[in-house]
């Protein structure tokens, strides 16, 4: 149960259906070692990567065995189909999946009934995300009941055994049903309920393990009953993995851009740590890489993620610099990195690397001593090419100390729009939330971004009806929205989550019939906030947007976002050739021999004339380029 009150994308319970379809590269062996199932607390530890993790199914097999490579032959002319739920961080795993598959010779489809492995990746953030998948699965059961049918009908007409005796492969390695397997954080969750809920899935592959895939599916293809593997790792990053994507810029301007994995924060509420694993980044030079190729194939806008993002740290010494980070436009305009810290406390060990006043279950020295942070990535991320927009999702408060609001507010490509999950604005239930800090300090930490960042907008999560709530500490949360004002958040009612300390140590004692009523009253107060807020500091201002394709109700309009993540329908397709700070709607519109079709990717300077609480709306002054635009409005 939740809603959430803007249209953007968030890494929460938001399902999205994505498929992929490409032509194979040249096929690459690999292997695979299998283990035991199940997950124990040296398994949530175990250092071992991702590509030498473990499987088990319904047939025994036994522990640490090494199969032969995949070869061309076995899974030649193979097909696959993706489905994607969830948050941004499943659709860019689904990305390393179809890349992964690809490398070892099979090809892309678009529809489940085309595909030998249908695969499902999966959120469990909520009971209401599992349940969608549950209903997936039951509806693809159909469809391997219908392959089932016309196989045994093709080997009766044969004259061959249909007694089950062969009841997936026909011996050459390329019939039978498909493979349907789970993937991602509900896989890992569930595990055995998955391959034992009537047959609903073959295949059960955590969010750790996809380099195994192709041996998982050959294994079941090949006769050997269901498959698992749910091995948690502390390295695995798929950082040499590139990701297949399915839309071109042209088609679609923004990409995914993974740089860490896992989350270390333990919140009482959340299966994230145990589902994703501990926290792990990515090597610096590698997430360079892929933004400089990002860049060079024409993407406008890249989103770093996380399940943490901002409490990124690269201890691998893949890059060592000590330079200044740089304004946008202004390379006279240094700002020392020292400087940027605030002051340290030596005897507080949160204070050199969080927000003021936040802290957390672990001393985050021991990951972030001597590492390159996300600040110093931000900053050399948003440098590789100053007319790419730059975003992150989805941060912790305590990961925006003032050096990561410095950066922001210095870059004009990077995104101004921060992402602060609040979850309640009460501190006596932020303190059974575990979130390691106070309403007064989550509140200090909103007025210094918006001090710091002229025009900044803030978002949020909420969870009402969590366990013990009061109508006092709910009016805590109702007080806090009116307050910071946010202008987007995600808002849901508490799901109790298995194996969370919420779920251990606490009871889920606040009825539904309160938790819709207060979820109700939180969505009424945002929106009315939102609003106000697009109506004042909105309406008759020209906006930087970057168009993202039609909008939804007219073909001849246009959808985009600006710089604060906030939508933004144009009422035209056609603009000026050129953004001039001194021109008008009316300038363009009266001179039309210098009107310009709008296309995919380009920045519009954008007039706004009417807003609602969640999308603005505004006519076309003219084409511009996020250098331009910023440098002509603070002249």
């Amino acid at each position: 149960m939740g809603a959430r009150a803007s249209p953007e994308t968030h890494p929460q319970d938001i399902c999205r259906v994505r498929s992929y379809a490409a032509p194979p590269p040249t096929h690459e062996s690999a292997k695979r070692v299998l283990t035991s199932d199940g997950k124990v607390l040296s398994d949530f530890l175990d250092s071992s990567s991702g590509a030498s993790c473990g499987a088990s199914g319904s047939t025994a097999i036994a522990a640490d065995e090494v199969l032969h490579p995949v070869t061309s032959t076995s899974i030649l002319n193979r097909t696959a189909y993706v489905e994607t739920y969830g948050c941004q961080m499943n659709v860019s795993d689904s990305e390393i999946v179809a890349s992964v598959l690809r490398n070892s010779g099979y090809k892309m489809v678009d529809a489940p009934d085309a595909a030998d492995a249908i695969l499902i990746n999966t959120c469990a953030i909520r009971d209401g995300a599992e349940q969608k998948i549950w209903h997936r699965l039951r509806q693809l059961k159909s469809i391997k009941a219908k392959h089932e049918k016309q196989r045994k009908r093709e080997m009766k007409k044969a004259k061959l055994d249909v007694s089950g005796v062969f009841p997936v492969t026909d011996g050459d390695g390329t019939g039978g049903r498909p493979v349907v397997g789970v993937l991602g954080c509900m896989a890992e969750r569930l595990k055995n309920k998955l391959l034992e809920a009537d047959q609903l899935a073959d295949l059960v592959v955590g969010p750790d393990a996809y380099r195994d895939l192709p041996n998982l599916i050959s294994a079941v293809q090949g006769g050997e009953g269901s498959a698992m593997n749910v091995q948690l790792s502390i390295e695995e990053t798929y950082a040499d993995i590139t990701p297949v994507r399915k839309n071109s810029p042209n088609v679609n301007p923004a990409a995914f851009v993974s740089i860490m994995r896992g989350c270390d924060n333990m919140c009482a509420f959340c299966i994230v740590p145990f589902t994703r694993g501990r926290e792990r980044s990515r090597p610096f030079a590698s997430i360079i890489d892929e933004v400089r190729k990002l860049s060079n194939e024409g993407y406008k806008e890249i989103t770093l993620l996380g399940q943490n993002v901002n409490s990124y740290a690269d201890k691998s010494g893949s890059v060592t610099f000590s330079q200044p980070i740089v304004k946008s436009g202004d390379h006279s305009n240094t700002l020392n990195r020292e400087t940027l810290k605030p002051p340290v406390n030596p005897s507080d060990p949160f204070d050199m690397y969080y927000a003021k006043g936040f802290k957390s279950v672990y001393k985050p020295g021991r990951n972030r001593d001597n590492a390159l942070r996300f600040g110093e990535l931000l900053n050399k991320v948003s440098d590789v090419d100053p007319e790419m927009r730059v975003r992150f999702t989805s941060p912790h408060p305590k990961d925006f100390p003032d050096e990561v609001l410095e950066i922001i507010t210095t870059k004009n490509n990077v995104g101004k729009m921060l992402h602060m999950p609040a979850q309640s604005g009460s501190t006596s239930v932020l303190e059974r939330m575990k979130r390691g800090y106070t309403r007064e300090a989550y509140i200090d930490l909103c007025e210094r971004a918006k001090r710091t960042i002229p025009g900044v907008a803030i978002s949020s999560d909420f969870i009402t009806g969590f366990c013990g709530e009061s109508e006092d500490e709910h009016s805590d949360t109702v007080t806090l929205m009116e307050l910071i004002k946010y202008e987007q958040a995600f808002m849901f009612a508490y799901s109790l989550r298995d194996k969370t300390s919420a779920a251990r140590h606490l009871t889920d004692d606040v009825e539904e019939a309160v938790k819709k009523r207060r979820l109700q009253e939180i969505i009424d107060t945002q929106r009315s906030e939102a609003l106000a807020v697009n109506r004042k500091n909105e309406i008759g201002e020209i906006r930087c947007v970057l168009v993202e394709g039609l909008s939804k109700k007219s073909d001849s309009e246009l959808s985009g976002r600006t710089c604060a993540n906030k939508r933004v329908v144009i009422h035209s397709n056609v603009t000026s050739v050129r953004y001039t700070p001194s021109g008008s709607t009316q300038d363009v519109l009266r001179n039309s021999s210098l009107l310009v079709p709008l296309r995919m990717g380009d920045y519009v300077a954008v007039k706004v004339v009417h807003a609602n609480a969640s999308t603005l709306f505004g006519e076309p002054v003219g084409r511009t380029t996020l250098r331009e635009f910023y440098e002509g409005n603070s002249a």
